[in-house]
């Protein structure tokens, strides 16, 4: 069977909890997402926003500071917020990702060539339990015992090494906090017996959940791993072909939307895993656009959706007397779908801007 880009992105905004805002909790969100991108502390927040009936921030909040939700390098090696019971077996599972980044910066992995691994990792532990401390103060510390290296790099090795979180209040909605690290095993009680790895088949199962149909390819440019045809292979997967004739897998007992199924215009939120978490993303966004999103320097733009797809980016500033919502579309918008967007925005500059705040949306030429 072969789907065709509409059926693809109507089952992607499915499982993505975007064609419509759903009641559901904020933790059973999260761990179904497999986590939230979170380089920066507030696009989680715009992600359930968009996803979630009535979302709270103050919840998600709660949950970091309660431990219950965590903050910690994990896919691709990038900052994921995601459910506490998640993050050791997820970074089992990644560390191998973790091993070639120790060993492949440019800048950092030189400085740490004939490193006791074991000694760095060991004292990364001690230092951590101590007190959770910056990058900058993890390496002045490591410094101290390795006088010759370059303490950037041994805070690197450090973070390659060790399974890390941030800490609160970093991450918590309408807080303010330095990155600041501390162990997984530090943050989270330590169990009787260590977490087990998650296994690569329940990472693809809990990745088509929330992405599929996708390529194995998918899979791969989401989490960082390789390997994962073997994985899909030895697995009871359905499979499909999309347009071009790659192979798409799904579980057997997931349904596809119809695909004339209405999907409403959405904000997503800058380094959502929606515009990122497929190698192939033709599905939400096309190439042209893709390139307007994603800039030199790294940074992911929010993105508008009409019709489920990316039709322009969103940029919220804010100061104390006012929020400016700045809307760049890609495309002309109709009267229907402009009007729809500033409704969007509306709802937007009510979620997020201070209180007493003026709120202004305007749309760029």
């Amino acid at each position: 069977m072969i789907l065709d880009r509409r059926t693809l992105n109507r089952a992607l905004l499915e499982r993505q909890l975007l064609l419509q805002r759903r009641p559901v909790p904020v933790l059973d969100a999260v761990a179904h997402l497999v986590g939230l991108q979170a380089q920066a502390p507030t696009p989680p927040y715009f992600g359930l926003w968009s996803r979630l009936a009535g979302f709270d921030p103050a919840e998600l909040g709660r949950l970091l500071v309660d431990r219950r939700v965590v903050r910690a390098p994990l896919m691709r090696a990038t900052i994921h917020l995601v459910a506490a019971g998640d993050c050791r077996p997820l970074r089992r599972l990644l560390q191998p990702i973790f091993d070639r980044a120790l060993v492949s910066n440019p800048d950092r992995s030189p400085a740490l060539a004939g490193i006791d691994q074991p000694r760095l990792a060991a004292a990364t532990g001690d230092l951590l339990a101590e007190q959770p401390r910056t990058s900058k103060a993890l390496g002045a510390q490591l410094a101290q015992r390795w006088p010759d290296r370059d303490p950037a790099a041994l805070a690197h090795g450090a973070q390659q090494l060790v399974a890390l979180v941030q800490v609160p209040p970093r991450g918590v909605w309408g807080a303010a906090g330095q990155p600041t690290w501390t162990t997984v095993d530090s943050w989270l009680e330590t169990p009787p017996q260590p977490a087990p790895a998650l296994a690569a088949e329940e990472l693809v199962r809990r990745y088509l959940a929330a992405f599929g149909p996708a390529a194995v390819a998918d899979a791969q440019h989401w989490s960082g791993l390789t390997g994962l045809g073997e994985v899909v292979e030895r697995m009871d997967l359905r499979s499909y072909q999309d347009e071009p004739g790659r192979v798409l897998f799904d579980l057997p007992e997931a349904t596809l939307p119809d695909p004339d199924t209405p999907a409403p215009v959405r904000f997503v939120a800058p380094f959502d895993n929606l515009v990122i978490g497929h190698a192939d993303r033709t599905r939400v966004i096309t190439d042209n656009h893709r390139r307007r999103v994603f800039t030199t320097n790294g940074i992911v733009k929010g993105t508008v959706l009409v019709d489920g797809f990316v039709a322009g980016c969103w940029r919220l500033d804010q100061r104390r007397s006012e929020a400016t919502l700045t809307v760049e579309p890609f495309v002309p918008l109709s009267p229907v779908d402009r009007a729809a967007v500033e409704s969007e925005g509306a709802g937007l500059l009510g979620f997020a801007a201070p209180p007493g705040a003026a709120h202004q949306l305007r749309f760029t030429a």
